[in-house]
């Protein structure tokens, strides 16, 4: 069996594949393990992923959205003026992985995905919709810190029997989270959770930049300003390269006791040393710190009683965050050279779900409905076909067994799936043309439903926006 496991992060994603042979690598976006996680809406209406997206960007940043994960709630984001819901720019993101994991392991059979702890439903099915609309299999969800706690003992050598407990520290782009997680006989429970949403690397790099920004603009202070608040495109390339730089420095600082960074506009090269960097973010860090030993209390432990404390996430790999949970809590934390692929490397040691709440169909099918002009029917003994091609104007979503339309999309967008009774039938996406080449029928007496992101019902003319809409066509019920 062919598996796939996707930690979706806020500033990177990280896939790992497991082949039939038991072998385990990451899958591999331009030479790197990393995938940006961002998307950029192109002129034609594509969704660009990545550094693609990120290039893209640098001529029209209105179409652009760096961080997905962070707009999970808003269930629409604005992008070169056009509504997109936030499941399609999640979907992209997925879907880039779905096509680099078909070409090179020839598709996968089995998906887990990976969640903060801290996720309820809503955001789980957010989650799960994006997954199937990228063409992926109904993923099985693993939540973030017990993908860890299960690759802590397999990496490490380190021993965990059931009863003790782990101590996660996980610092990613955007966000903190810590948890607290103790081995079972079936598997691992989470004792405890904090985090802090608004605190991680990306905010390390803008620390970075307004120091250097004080010690170098002088009195070129309308150049500095142009180049961190752009105007125009130019200006826009410069502010991208600049970031790019300092984040660049940023790491090498993880390794070295210095590095330089280029600043465009002004065509300085600036000299910046671990120490000066330690100094902008001590307090940051101790903020994570803080949130860590809260969140061992929270569990109703000491530091003294876990196994150890393992660190993931990127920015975890910062030297300071070590020393400084070592120096607050007494304890020499866990890392390893690639602390961005820890969680999902776990998700291929632990795939049980461990979150309350979710949904028991992964597709997000419901067993009834009853909504407005649709009488309520069983779906029996359901086949489900995805349906992944984008949608155009007016293309149909389900039609009735005669033949005409009983749903079509307001707008282009991505038909996520298409479910009937055994035995139906379901039209294809034509290859390339972005169409629909045939109508989904169902035979007499049966019935379709689907899930796409926006549809009008019927004759109601009733417009369904929501982060999983779920259409039911019933056929021969009167």
């Amino acid at each position: 069996m062919r598996l796939l496991a996707i930690d979706f992060g806020t500033s990177n994603t990280v896939a790992v594949v497991r082949n039939a042979d038991g072998r385990s690598r990451p899958l591999l976006f331009d030479g790197t393990p990393l995938l940006p996680s961002a998307v950029c809406l192109d002129p034609a209406g594509a969704l660009l992923v990545g550094r693609d997206a990120e290039r893209a960007a640098r001529g029209d940043p209105a179409r652009f959205e760096p961080h997905p994960k962070r707009r999970i709630d808003d269930g629409v984001v604005l992008l070169g003026g056009r509504e997109v819901p936030v499941t399609y720019l999640v979907a992209a993101v997925l879907r880039r992985i779905a096509v680099e994991a078909e070409r090179q392991i020839g598709g996968v059979d089995e998906v887990r995905l990976t969640h903060p702890a801290r996720w309820g439903e809503p955001r789980r099915s957010v989650l799960v919709a994006a997954a199937l609309a990228a063409g992926l299999p109904p993923p099985r969800l693993v939540v973030e810190p017990v993908a860890a706690a299960a690759y802590y003992p397999t990496v490490l050598g380190a021993a965990m029997p059931p009863g003790r407990a782990l101590a996660v520290y996980d610092l990613g782009g955007g966000t903190f989270d810590a948890a607290v997680v103790r081995r079972t006989v079936g598997g691992f429970d989470v004792l405890a959770e904090l985090g802090l949403s608004d605190l991680g690397g990306l905010d390390f790099d803008q620390a970075l930049v307004e120091h250097l920004g004080r010690g170098y603009a002088g009195t070129r202070t309308e150049l500095w300003h142009g180049l961190v608040s752009p105007d125009d495109s130019q200006r826009r390339r410069q502010r991208a390269l600049l970031y790019d730089d300092v984040r660049a420095a940023k790491e090498l600082l993880s390794r070295m006791s210095s590095a330089d960074v280029h600043l465009p506009a002004l065509d300085i090269r600036a000299h910046v040393t671990r120490e000066e960097l330690e100094s902008l973010i001590r307090r940051q860090l101790l903020q994570t710190v803080n949130c860590l030993a809260r969140t061992i209390a929270a569990a109703g432990l000491e530091p003294a009683d876990l196994v150890g404390i393992f660190l993931v996430g990127g920015s975890s790999r910062i030297p300071l965050a070590a020393r400084l949970i070592h120096a607050e809590l007494g304890i020499a934390a866990s890392t390893l050279d690639q602390p961005e692929t820890v969680v999902a490397e776990g998700a291929l040691c632990h795939g049980t779900p461990h979150s309350p709440g979710q949904p028991a169909d992964p597709a997000g099918r419901p067993s009834r409905h009853s909504g407005p002009g649709a009488s309520a029917a069983e779906p029996g003994n359901p086949v489900a076909a995805r349906w992944g091609g984008p949608a155009e104007l007016g293309d149909p979503v389900a039609a009735r067994p005669d033949g005409p339309a009983l749903a079509s999309g307001p707008e282009p967008g991505a038909v996520w799936s298409v479910a009937g009774p055994a035995g139906s039938s379901v039209g294809r996406t034509a290859p390339g043309s972005g169409r629909a080449a045939a109508a989904p029928t169902t035979p007499a007496g049966g019935f379709w439903y689907g899930t796409t992101g926006l549809v009008w019902t019927g004759s109601l003319a009733v417009l369904v926006a929501v982060a999983l809409v779920v259409l039911v066509a019933v056929a021969g019920a009167g």
